[in-house]
């Protein structure tokens, strides 16, 4: 089969997702200048580069009680600093409760029945317990083609990691497996990892 997304695919439902994936889960904490908090999952998300640590999420929807985009963004724009809390799989119904189109004064914290601790170096919080966490602050939003399609770039000015991931001086994945998103409504959870060596 061979489409253009122009002309639409012809499918149920939209491949797209289905076709690029597993994608790492960013569960995005950040803080509106209003005092308020939000939390939301992103899966169009990923590190990009190492030195400075940078990381970037997308964001592909807006509300009505946000014009263009949704919360995230818009506290970001704000800000200029969030969190990007890692999923682990026990975590996955809270992440999920988080995910919905909520009222901008709705705390996902609370909503979620999750615990929150402050960032060390941003005015933010995040997510206590969580497997990782990355402190962030906004670098650039870069607007993408399409209606509501924001790019979000962050340089990492600090890293959390819960003691117990760390084997043997590692961070160690399968020690909370990782939610990864698929298509439609879709996930997968890392529980197996196997190592190869780049040649040379």
């Amino acid at each position: 089969m061979f489409y253009r997304p122009e002309n639409g695919h012809g499918l149920p439902h939209n491949p797209f997702n289905a076709i690029v994936s597993p994608r790492p889960i960013g569960w995005i904490s950040t803080r509106g200048s209003d005092g308020s908090e939000n939390l939301a999952p992103y899966s169009f998300f990923n590190a990009v580069a190492y030195v400075p640590p940078q990381v970037m999420f997308s964001s592909t929807s807006a509300k009505p009680d946000r014009g263009d985009t949704k919360d995230s963004v818009a506290n970001i724009r704000d800000t200029g600093v969030f969190c990007v809390n890692i999923v682990e799989y026990a975590m996955r119904e809270a992440m999920n409760a988080s995910s919905g189109a909520w009222d901008k004064d709705t705390d996902e914290f609370t909503l979620a029945g999750l615990e929150r601790v402050a960032c060390d170096t941003i005015a933010c919080s995040r997510v206590a317990g969580a497997p990782a966490a990355l402190e962030c602050k906004l670098t650039q939003i870069v607007r993408l083609p399409g209606e509501a399609n924001f790019a979000v770039f962050g340089e990492v000015t600090g890293v959390h990691m819960r003691d117990d991931c760390l084997k043997d001086g590692l961070f160690d994945v399968t020690t909370y497996q990782p939610l990864s998103r698929m298509g439609y409504q879709d996930y997968t959870v890392v529980r197996d990892v196997f190592t190869m060596k780049r040649p040379g």
